[in-house]
C-alpha cells in the first residue's frame, strides 16, 4: 500500500506499528495493544485505529482471533512487493495520499473491455472517475475507476476533491457491498493521443495497462481499476508463494 506524500493519521499509525513489529518490540505471537490502548497512546480516534489495524491485517502483519483479540504474525515475506499489485493499492489507498488531479467524473460509454469486465452488455454505460497521478512533479500514470451506475449513486466519486478514504472503504460503507478478490489483466499497447498528451510521453513509447476487476465473494464484478503506465517509467514485479 502506498503511504507516501503527507499520509493521513491511519497511515502514520500503520507505519509506526510496522516499525515496532520489525524491531521486535511487538514480537511474532504476541498480543497487539488493544484499540483503547492505541487510542490513548497516539491520541487518535477509534476509526483511525480500526483503519490502521485493518490495513495491518489485510497485509498479513497481524491476524484476528475471534474472542481473543489481535496477534502479531511478523513482517510478511512478500511485504516489499505489495506495491506491485496495482489493483490492491488503488482500492485500499487514500486518494489524498497520492498527488494528482481529477480529469473526469461522470457517466460515459464504457469501452469494450470495460463493458466485458463489468458484465454490462454490448452498449452499456458506466461511471468513470479518472485521475492523472504525478511523481516528483511529473505525470506518472492515468488511473480510471469504472463502476456500474447503481454502485456510483450516492457516493462522493463525482467530487473533484481527492477521497480521504480508500475507494474500497468508501463503497463498502456507502453501498453495503463487500469486496472479496481482484482479478488482474496486463496489456501492452501503443497509447492513445489523449494518453500521450496527459502523460507527456515521448513518441513511440508504449504503455502497460493493468485492468484490475474487483469482485464480491460470488464473483460479481463491482469495479474495474484501469491503470495506464508509460512503459519507459515503470516495471511490474510480482511474487507468490509456492504450494
Amino acid at each position: 500500500m502506498s503511504l507516501e506524500s503527507v499520509p493521513p493519521k491511519y497511515a502514520q499509525l500503520v507505519t509506526e506499528l510496522q516499525r515496532r513489529i520489525e524491531s521486535g518490540q511487538y514480537p511474532p505471537g504476541s498480543a497487539m495493544p488493544s484499540e483503547h490502548m492505541l487510542i490513548a497512546e497516539f491520541d487518535v480516534s477509534r476509526p483511525t485505529v480500526v483503519a490502521a489495524l485493518r490495513v495491518l491485517r489485510d497485509q498479513g502483519w497481524i491476524d484476528s482471533r475471534q474472542g481473543k483479540g489481535r496477534f502479531v504474525r511478523g513482517r510478511p515475506a512478500l511485504a516489499s512487493l505489495e506495491n506491485a499489485r496495482a489493483g490492491q493499492v488503488r482500492l485500499a489507498g487514500s486518494e489524498a495520499a497520492v498527488p494528482g488531479e481529477v480529469l473526469a467524473a461522470g457517466v460515459v460509454d464504457a469501452p469494450n473491455r470495460v463493458r466485458s469486465l463489468l458484465g454490462l452488455g454490448s452498449f452499456g454505460k458506466a461511471f468513470l472517475r479518472r485521475r492523472l497521478l504525478t511523481a516528483d512533479g511529473a505525470p506518472s500514470e492515468l488511473l480510471s475507476l469504472w463502476l456500474p451506475l447503481d454502485l456510483a449513486e450516492s457516493t462522493n466519486l463525482t467530487s473533484a476533491e481527492p477521497l480521504k478514504q480508500g475507494v474500497r472503504q468508501h463503497l463498502e460503507s456507502r453501498k453495503g457491498v463487500k469486496f472479496d478478490h481482484v482479478v488482474e489483466h496486463i496489456v501492452a499497447r501503443m497509447p492513445t493521443g489523449e494518453e500521450v498528451d496527459a502523460l507527456s510521453m515521448r513518441t513511440g513509447t508504449p504503455v502497460l495497462v493493468v485492468y484490475a476487476t474487483a469482485r464480491d465473494a460470488a464473483g460479481r464484478p463491482l469495479m474495474v481499476v484501469d491503470t495506464v503506465l508509460p512503459a519507459d517509467l515503470h516495471e511490474l514485479e510480482d511474487a507468490y508463494p509456492l504450494a
